[in-house]
């Protein structure tokens, strides 16, 4: 145990003075953002997906160009306008969308009929409303997930996949972060935030108490677990950096509520089944990236997933954490996508 402190504490520190260079490197080097310039899109649909959901779908860029659809993590996060950079807008016909309750999908915070078979199949009507025969799929973290479940249903509809900050949603990456592994022992302040509210006997599992209250019928308990459920999140994917929230809003409980659905469901897939089901993917191009300061979804998960995709090219940014804001991570996923733009010319 004494051992295990110490190598914590070690990798504290590197990461101190980590933050410190990268802070130095971020306020020199902001002004080349790798990122395209900002564009608008040219298309703004929406699509009905079943009753009772509607998505709203967006391209831009090139309407004759490259498909490729981005996915967002979560779940329960939205799409951002910054996502359409990572493409050359001359290269690429970019596909944003919101997955089923979050951001701009009605109705917002649905659970109805919300699972991963319903997104995968989002992704179908998506490509075929659009007359997209084949595409590119660009996905981070619960993206990854999402993009790595639709390849593996439909490998001919896939041209190729950049995946970031993988999630291959096992149990074991469920526990990970809402269960007192030993995550909690990185931020031990923040892990006994997270649980002191729960009853004591609630404590040992939080995750149920915490789906009940945020689904529940009482609204101050949903608006507090909601908080509660933002500041752990906040302060893992920051590795801590990031003041938690203080005050209660409405988005807060919208993407709690998803997010917590599927992990009580575990995200509606046996465990291990991308593993499982890899070898539809063997011939698909693909690019995995991964920040080696993750600890929302640890470097292992990327490395164990390019075991099984050898062909796949693989980067680990020494750097970089979970988010796709990070400089680093930005250049990585622009490079990506020019990447693969060039390899599928080239064929």
């Amino acid at each position: 145990m004494r051992g295990q402190a110490l190598v914590l504490k070690a990798c504290l520190l590197i990461h101190r003075l980590m933050s410190r260079l990268n802070t130095v490197v971020s306020t020199e080097t902001d002004a080349l953002t790798p990122l395209y310039p900002d564009i608008e899109p040219y298309n703004v649909q929406a699509l009905h997906v079943g009753a009772p959901h509607q998505l709203t779908v967006e391209e831009s860029g090139n309407p004759k160009g490259l498909p490729v659809v981005f996915l967002h993590g979560g779940p329960g996060s939205h799409c951002k306008p910054y996502h359409r950079s990572f493409f050359d807008p001359a290269r690429y016909r970019i596909i944003l969308f919101d997955q089923r309750g979050s951001g701009s999908a009605r109705p917002l915070g649905c659970l109805e009929d919300n699972s991963t078979q319903a997104l995968i199949a989002d992704l179908e009507a998506i490509r075929q409303a659009l007359g997209i025969e084949r595409w590119v799929l660009f996905g981070g973290s619960w993206g990854s997930t999402l993009a790595l479940l639709y390849a593996e249903q439909h490998p001919q509809r896939c041209l190729g996949l950049i995946l970031r900050g993988i999630f291959l949603a096992r149990q074991q990456d469920m526990d990970w972060m809402y269960r007192p592994t030993a995550l909690r022992q990185f931020f031990p302040q923040q892990w006994q935030a997270f649980i002191d509210w729960l009853p004591e006997a609630e404590q040992a599992d939080p995750l149920p108490y915490y789906y009940r209250c945020l689904t529940g019928n009482d609204e101050s308990l949903a608006q507090k677990a909601a908080l509660q459920w933002a500041a752990w999140g906040g302060c893992v994917v920051s590795f801590g950096q990031f003041p938690a929230p203080t005050e209660f809003e409405p988005d807060m409980l919208v993407g709690a509520q998803v997010e917590a659905h599927y992990m009580m469901n575990s995200c509606f897939i046996e465990d291990n089944q991308i593993l499982n089901n890899i070898e539809a993917l063997q011939s698909l191009p693909a690019i995995i990236i991964h920040g080696q300061q993750d600890l929302i979804c640890p470097l292992e998960s990327a490395w164990l997933l390019h075991q099984h995709l050898p062909a796949a090219e693989f980067h680990r940014l020494l750097n970089s954490g979970h988010l796709a804001s990070e400089l680093a991570m930005q250049r990585a996923l622009v490079t990506a996508a020019d990447t693969m733009a060039n390899w599928l010319a080239a064929r």
